[in-house]
């Protein structure tokens, strides 16, 4: 069984991040498999999979991350990673949702305890608050795996929620 690590950043963004790290990675001999990254105010979250190569451990490839300029000024973290790599289907995308108006106290708790209560699990989520002209406006991006029969109940739930905030919504079918 291969051994996964998890490679993780936390600092500026910075011109060619991903691409110098993911290039150095292959150069070493192994694969990199699920990646996130996001703008986080003026910073960046990285976040790798990576299947070390044979002959090379987490700690001795953080060691050699370290020393790269990209990541020099943020916080780098290389660990194992103990858990399957491989999805279940509760991990594939069935639904998009994107809801954006005027941020209200506790509406990211009221939306994802909606989506838990309807048996959704949340696959990815992204919200930004954008400053504008009219004010804040925030957007939720929701990617979720939800059964068929629950999608109708589901998405009228979420849809109340918006109404009731005066949010806009959008969703789509993957």
């Amino acid at each position: 069984m291969a051994k996964n690590a998890l490679i993780s950043y936390i600092g500026a963004d910075k011109p060619g991040l991903i691409s110098t790290l993911s290039n150095f990675l292959t150069e070493k001999g192994g694969a990199v498999g699920d990646t996130t990254f996001a703008l986080l105010g003026a910073g960046a979250e990285l976040n790798m999979i990576y299947e070390l190569p044979k002959g090379l451990d987490a700690k001795d490839l953080g060691k050699e991350i370290k020393k790269m300029p990209e990541v020099s000024d943020g916080e780098v973290k290389v660990t194992d990673f103990q858990l399957k790599v491989d999805r279940g289907p509760s991990s594939r995308i069935t639904h998009r949702i994107i809801l954006s108006g005027k941020d209200k106290a506790g509406l990211l708790a009221k939306l994802t305890r909606s989506l838990d209560d309807h048996g959704a699990n949340i696959v990815r989520l992204n919200t930004e608050k954008l400053k504008g002209a009219g004010g804040d406006q925030y957007i939720a991006r929701f990617a979720i795996s939800l059964r068929e029969e629950r999608a109708p109940t589901c998405l009228a739930a979420i849809a109340n929620i918006a109404v009731e905030n005066k949010l806009t919504i959008r969703y789509e079918t993957a």
